[in-house]
C-alpha cells in the first residue's frame, strides 16, 4: 500500500487521551518500574516512502520521550534507490540518526525480483539485529520488505509491534499483511473492523490496540495551512484549488497485465478530461517498469496538462490532495488518508477492493475503454464530501506510546493464540476499557434545540437541551457550541463519535446537507448549509434530513420497522409529517418532497392549512389544528367540564381538548373523532398508493387516534389492504434516534 510520500516535521500531541488497556493498575506498576530501570530500546525499520508517512509520527513521539525510549532507525528497500528519489535523505532532514542502511532491493521490477529482494533482506538483517539488540521492532503494513523484517525479528526472538494489521485490501498485500500478523506479538490497528479481524485470526485481545492511523495525527490539523504556494510549485501558477487532479496508480502484482491496461485507460481518460493533473510514479512492485513505459509512450512527462513526479514531501502532498478537485488511482492513500479532507476519490481496479471507505470514494472495478473512467471523473470532479474519520481521530501516537510503555518484557516471548475467536467486539472483562461506538444526534424543533450522544444500540447516553434561538446566527452558533461540548463529554463517557446526524423540520436536500425551506416554526432557516460548518469544526461526517424521514429511520433501526422491507411512519405532533421506507430504503423524491403526508387533502372544503391549501390532514389532526379548535370552544365557554380548569397564565392547547374529551365533553369528542377520521382517510390513501406492510403512528397524539384510524380503514379501504397493521410507535425519542441512525447505519461502500 504505497503512498509515494513522506513527512518531514515533528508533531505536537494534545492530551489527555483515552486509555485502551486491560488491568490499568498492573500497567502503571510496569511503567513505574521502567522509570527505575533501563529504557525500552525500540527499532523502527522503514522500507519505503509510504510506510515512513505512518512510522514518522511514532518516531517523533518516541524521540520526544527520551526518558522512556531509545530509538534505532533502520532504512532499507526503495528508500535507498535513486530512481525512487533516495528518500532516506528526508529521514535525515527530519533529524533522525539512521543507525543502519541496508541495500536489499534486487532490480528488475518483476515477481522474481520481489522474491530475491526478500531473500537478500533475510541474509543481511541478522547481523544488524544482533548488533542493535532491540527490545521491540516496529513493522508497518503489508509490503514484501516488511515480511522480511518480521520474519527475521521473529526467528531472532525479538518482539514485534505490527502497525495497521487486520485490514483487508486486494492482491498479494492481504496475504503478506496477515502473515506478518501471525509473526507479530503486538498489534496496532486503525479501525474497529480491523480489530475484529485480528480477533477472528485468534490474536490475543489484550495485545491489540485500536489506536487509529498515525498519519491522521497530522492530517486532521493540516488543511487550514497555507497551500496556494504548494499548488503553484507542483502544478503551475495558473492552477486554482479544486481545479486539478492528483493521480497515483500502482501495479497489481497478482494481475500485472490487467493493471497496466487499467493504467493506460486511466491516462487516456485524464487526457480527454483536460484538467491539470499531478501524476506520481508507481511504486517498485512487479509491473512498475511497464507502467512507466506507458507514461512515456503517451508523452505524459511532456504533456502541458500533466506534471509527472517521483515523490512529493508529505506535508506538501497533504495540501495537494486536500484541495484537489479529485484523486484517482489505486493507492491506499486514496481510500484512507484523503477521506480526512472529503476530497472526491476514484478508486480503480481491485488493489483496494476490501478497504473500508468513506462516501467520498467511487469505485471503478473494471473497464474495457476509457469511457467508464471518464464518466467517473465527470461524476466526482469538484465535489466536496463530509470529512471522514474512519481511520483515525488524530490521537493515535499518544495511544501507541502508552501501549509501548505498558509492554512487560518479563512476560513469556512465545505467542499465545486465542481459540475460539472472540465473538463480541466489546470485551466483557470489567477491567477492559473500550470506547462505545456512538453518534451525535441533533434535533431542531420549533421550541427546543436538542443534542444527544446515542450509542449503537440506541441508548441515549447523554442529552442536552436549549431553547431554539430565533435568528440564524444565534442558532448555528448554539448548534456548534452544543456539539463541541457533547463531543468533548463523549471522551469522558468513553464514547467514540462516528459522525453527526441532524433532524430538522422543512424540506431538506440530504445529499448536500442543506435545509431548502423550513417550516414556519423555525425562522431564518431557508437555504442553510448545515453540513459544512459542523464538518469543518468537528472533523466528522455530517448527515441532515427532514424530521419525518428521521422518524422512519428510527423505526427502521430501533423500532417496529426493523427488518421490514416496506413501511410508512406518520408523525402526529405540532404538525403532521412522515417518512416512507420502500425496499429497505428511505424515499426522498425528485425534489426532496416525498412523504409530506400531512398535506394529503382529505376534504375539498376543509379548514385552511399552513401550507396555503385547505382540507389537508394537518389542518384537521395536527396539534396546531386541535389547539385552534380548543380555543374556539374555550372562547365560547364550551371547553371546560367538571374536574377541569385552565390557569389564566396558561395557553389553551390540544392537551386541554383531549382532557375534555376524556371527561365526557361531547363537542371535544366530536372534534377528536373528526381529526382521527381525517388522519384515517389519509392512511387509506397511503395504503392504496404505497401498499406498505405496516403503518406506524408516532408522536404525542398517536395513541388518541389509533382506534379511529383503524375504524376508518375497515370502512373505507379496499379489502386487499385492510389487513395491513397500524400500530403506535414505542420509541420515546424518534427524532434523535433517527438522526443517530443516519450515522450508525451509513453504508460506506459505493460501487460504480
Amino acid at each position: 500500500m504505497e503512498i509515494n510520500v513522506y513527512p518531514h516535521h515533528a508533531l505536537g500531541f494534545p492530551g489527555p487521551h483515552e486509555l485502551y488497556f486491560q488491568n490499568l493498575s498492573k500497567r502503571k506498576q510496569i511503567m513505574e518500574k521502567k522509570e527505575n530501570n533501563r529504557k525500552l530500546r525500540v527499532c523502527v525499520a522503514t522500507c519505503n516512502r509510504a510506510d515512513y508517512s505512518k512510522l514518522a509520527p511514532i518516531m517523533f513521539g518516541i524521540k520526544m520521550e527520551p526518558e522512556f525510549f531509545e530509538l534505532d532507525v533502520v532504512v532499507l528497500g526503495s528508500h535507498l534507490i535513486d530512481d525512487y528519489g533516495n528518500t532516506y535523505r528526508m529521514i535525515e532532514q527530519d533529524d533522525f540518526d539512521i543507525n543502519t542502511r541496508l541495500h536489499t532491493i534486487v532490480r528488475g521490477e518483476d515477481e522474481a525480483a520481489m522474491v530475491e529482494s526478500v531473500g537478500l533482506a533475510l541474509v543481511k538483517l541478522p547481523d544488524v539485529l544482533n548488533r542493535l539488540k532491540p527490545d521491540i521492532m516496529i513493522v508497518h503494513g503489508d509490503r514484501f520488505d516488511a515480511l522480511a523484517l518480521a520474519t527475521s525479528a521473529a526467528l531472532m526472538n525479538i518482539r514485534i509491534l505490527h502497525i495497521e494489521g487486520g485490514e483487508v485490501s486486494g492482491t498479494i498485500d492481504d496475504s503478506i499483511r496477515h502473515a506478518i500478523t501471525k509473526l507479530a506479538h503486538y498489534h496496532v490497528c486503525c479501525t474497529r473492523s480491523a480489530e475484529q479481524h485480528l480477533i477472528s485470526m485468534c490474536e490475543d485481545h489484550d495485545r491489540i490496540l485500536l489506536a487509529g492511523c498515525p498519519s491522521y495525527d497530522k492530517l486532521l490539523s493540516a488543511k487550514n495551512k497555507d497551500y496556494m504556494s504548494i499548488i503553484r510549485m507542483w502544478l503551475g501558477d495558473d492552477v486554482k484549488p479544486k481545479d486539478y487532479i492528483v493521480a497515483l496508480q500502482h501495479p497489481v502484482t497478482t494481475d500485472i497485465k490487467h493493471s497496466i491496461k487499467m493504467f493506460e485507460l486511466t491516462l487516456d481518460a485524464l487526457i480527454s478530461f483536460n484538467k491539470r493533473t499531478l501524476v506520481l510514479f508507481p511504486n517498485i512492485d512487479a509491473g512498475s517498469k511497464e507502467m512507466v513505459r506507458v507514461m512515456r509512450k503517451k508523452g505524459i512527462e511532456h504533456h502541458p496538462n500533466f506534471r509527472a513526479v517521483k515523490h512529493v514531501p508529505f506535508d506538501q502532498f497533504i495540501q495537494l490532495v486536500a484541495h484537489a478537485g479529485c484523486m484517482i488511482g489505486n493507492s491506499s492513500c486514496g481510500v484512507r488518508e484523503v477521506g480526512a479532507f472529503g476530497t472526491p476519490v476514484i478508486n480503480l481496479g481491485t488493489r483496494q477492493i476490501g478497504r473500508e471507505t468513506g462516501e467520498n470514494v467511487l469505485h471503478v472495478r473494471d473497464a474495457d475503454t476509457q469511457d467508464k473512467i471518464l464518466q467517473a471523473l465527470h461524476l466526482q470532479f469538484g465535489k466536496q464530501y463530509p470529512c471522514s474519520k474512519i481511520y483515525g481521530d488524530g490521537n493515535a501516537v499518544p495511544r501507541i506510546l502508552k501501549f509501548l510503555k505498558s509492554i512487560d518484557l518479563q512476560e513469556p516471548l512465545q505467542k499465545k493464540f486465542c481459540f475460539p475467536p472472540v465473538k463480541d467486539n466489546i470485551s466483557q472483562d470489567i477491567d477492559h476499557i473500550l470506547e462505545t461506538l456512538s453518534a451525535l444526534a441533533v434535533d431542531l424543533g420549533g421550541t427546543n434545540l436538542r443534542v444527544a450522544i446515542v450509542s449503537m444500540k440506541g441508548e441515549i447516553v447523554k442529552k442536552y437541551t436549549q431553547f431554539n434561538p430565533k435568528t440564524y446566527e444565534e442558532r448555528i452558533n448554539l448548534i456548534l457550541q452544543m456539539c463541541v461540548e457533547a463531543a468533548a463529554e463523549a471522551v469522558k463517557l468513553n464514547c467514540r463519535i462516528l459522525g453527526v446526524g441532524i433532524s430538522t423540520g422543512g424540506r431538506v436536500n440530504p445529499r448536500e446537507g442543506i435545509v431548502l425551506h423550513s417550516t414556519k416554526l423555525i425562522q431564518e432557516w431557508n437555504s442553510v448549509d448545515l453540513r459544512s460548518p459542523l464538518s469543518d469544526t468537528l472533523h466528522l461526517p455530517v448527515w441532515v434530513d427532514n424530521d419525518g424521514n428521521c422518524a422512519a429511520l428510527a423505526e427502521r433501526k430501533f423500532g417496529q420497522g426493523k427488518g421490514l422491507e416496506n413501511f410508512v411512519t406518520l408523525i402526529t405532533g405540532t404538525g403532521i409529517g412522515g417518512g416512507i421506507v420502500h425496499q429497505h430504503e428511505l424515499i426522498h423524491g425528485s425534489s426532496f418532497c416525498a412523504a409530506e403526508l400531512g398535506h394529503i387533502v382529505v376534504s375539498l372544503d376543509g379548514p385552511d392549512c399552513s401550507c396555503g391549501s385547505h382540507g389537508c390532514i394537518e389542518a384537521y389532526a395536527s396539534g396546531m389544528a386541535l389547539q385552534r379548535e380548543a380555543k374556539k370552544l374555550h372562547d365560547e365557554d364550551q371547553l371546560l367540564v367538571e374536574g377541569m380548569s385552565v390557569p389564566k397564565d396558561e395557553a389553551v392547547g390540544a392537551l386541554h381538548l383531549i382532557q375534555a374529551a376524556k371527561l365526557g365533553n361531547a363537542k371535544a369528542q366530536s372534534i377528536l373523532r373528526t381529526a382521527g377520521t381525517a388522519l384515517g382517510l389519509g392512511v387509506v390513501n397511503i395504503l392504496h398508493t404505497m401498499n406498505p406492510s405496516l403503518v406506524i403512528l408516532s408522536g404525542i397524539l398517536a395513541s388518541h387516534y389509533i382506534h379511529t384510524v383503524k375504524d376508518v380503514i375497515r370502512q373505507q379501504a379496499l379489502s386487499s389492504v385492510q389487513d395491513v397493521d397500524v400500530v403506535v410507535s414505542d420509541l420515546v425519542e424518534p427524532a434523535l434516534l433517527g438522526a443517530a441512525s443516519m450515522v450508525l447505519d451509513y453504508t460506506t461502500r459505493r460501487i460504480y
